[in-house]
């Protein structure tokens, strides 16, 4: 997967989000989930925008890192949502339970990557 393709995944990602939370009940617990959801959710992407300019070898594992800790935010945050059955629809909720949880992966691996590249 080339570095395009990485941020179409993010940028869906967001949107996928961004749908589920204007889908999920208006009570006090759905709207504070949802706007975690959304800041956490949206944060990837925009964060991956910033590494594709860092300045240098640790800074963009820094921002790599930034992107794994949303990203997992964004997937416990998911899981509340689903276990809590604050959302219904689980053809849009559970897809992005999975892709959160590849984005996951993909960032886990290239933080290892970028290590062991940045300590040669």
């Amino acid at each position: 997967m080339n570095k395009q393709q990485l941020e179409d995944r993010l940028i869906n990602f967001a949107v996928q989000v961004i749908s589920l939370s204007n889908e999920i009940p208006s009570t006090k617990t759905g709207k504070h989930l949802a706007g975690q959801l959304i800041r956490s959710g949206t944060s990837p992407a925009l964060n991956y925008g910033e590494s594709r300019s860092a300045e240098s070898m640790k800074d963009f594992i820094h921002k790599l890192q930034i992107i794994l800790k949303e990203l997992r935010e964004s997937f416990i945050c998911l899981k509340i949502i689903s276990r809590a059955r604050l959302f219904q629809n689980d053809k849009l909720l559970n897809p992005a339970i999975t892709e959160c949880d590849e984005l996951i992966s993909i960032f886990v691996k290239s933080i290892q990557t970028s290590k062991k590249k940045f300590s040669k």
